[in-house]
């Protein structure tokens, strides 16, 4: 009678959790699976593996059903990119990134991403994680470092210098959806630099996305408003002081998923550095890091 071998090989533990052996060398480059190197060769104990995978997963919530191929959540141009060029088979629901998280709690998306910070200690994304998607089973992935900005009309018509200059001189902004990642920073900002939300001039229209911010000061609909470098090609863009960070949420179970693993996947290839860099306003140095598990 045969016994179970006590070390796998790449091979056999990618078999063992149904994905590539290129992700299993990945993971364990960045530590994130039990191996060890004997001779050189990476071996896996197969009962720190088993004792791994019932660690990492996550206890059914009654009554609610598999999440839907779903990416829900902020805007964001390199991600909807890689999402179609690595073959996901994700459709994109860009409903801003508090939204998103409500639709992965609720089971109505499998993947999120968001933007979020937090107005007391200006970290990203943990918080806000914390108080949209209880429970124990949720991982926060790093996707990138990003620019925001001031977008205006190309050339900077009004001679825009900076946020304090565009309010005081009663210059119309276009604005983001309640619950919106760069909202949620523009009222940070301007908290910090003790201006009255109220006297803003606003469009009368908010923008979806950052592509339609863009599209809309370019028409003249507003002079101004806080968006990504990557949405300003062709535009005015005067950049914040600091990056923002992005990240991905999910449950730790469908980390394994084939579109996470594909997409994940397909964001360490040249192609996708080589857009990120073309794109502009990225920095790409925090992808598939994990910064917050529950």
């Amino acid at each position: 009678m045969s016994t179970q071998p006590s070390l796998l090989t790449t091979a056999e533990v990618a078999r063992h959790l149904r994905v590539s052996e290129r992700t299993i060398y990945e993971m364990a480059a960045r530590g994130d699976i039990p191996h060890t190197r004997i001779t050189g060769k990476l071996l896996f104990p197969r009962r720190l593996i088993d004792a791994w995978i019932e660690a990492q997963t996550a206890q059914p919530q009654a009554g609610l059903p598999p999440a839907p191929p779903i990416y829900a959540g902020s805007s964001e141009p390199l991600l909807e990119w890689a999402l179609r060029q690595a073959g996901t088979g994700l459709a994109v629901l860009s409903v801003g990134s508090t939204l998103g998280l409500d639709h992965l709690a609720e089971g109505r998306a499998v993947l999120a991403g968001c933007h979020l910070i937090d107005p007391d200690t200006g970290s990203y994304n943990i918080a806000a994680v914390r108080a949209h998607v209880p429970g124990h089973d949720i991982v926060v992935i790093g996707w990138a470092m990003r620019q925001q900005g001031i977008i205006t009309a190309p050339g900077n018509p009004h001679g825009i210098t900076g946020l304090v200059d565009a309010v005081s001189r009663g210059l119309v902004m276009v604005a983001r959806g309640e619950g919106a990642g760069s909202q949620r920073l523009l009222d940070v900002t301007l908290q910090r630099l003790a201006i009255d939300a109220t006297t803003l001039r606003m469009a009368d229209r908010r923008a979806d996305t950052h592509a339609d911010l863009a599209a809309m000061i370019a028409e003249g609909t507003g002079d101004w408003g806080l968006g990504l470098a990557s949405a300003a090609d062709g535009l005015g863009f005067l950049p914040l002081p600091e990056l923002e960070c992005f990240d991905l949420v999910m449950r730790r179970r469908d980390w394994f998923l084939p579109p996470v693993q594909a997409l994940m996947a397909f964001a360490r290839t040249p192609a996708f550095a080589r857009h990120a860099e073309r794109l502009g306003g990225y920095d790409i140095t925090p992808l598939g890091q994990v910064r917050w598990t529950a």
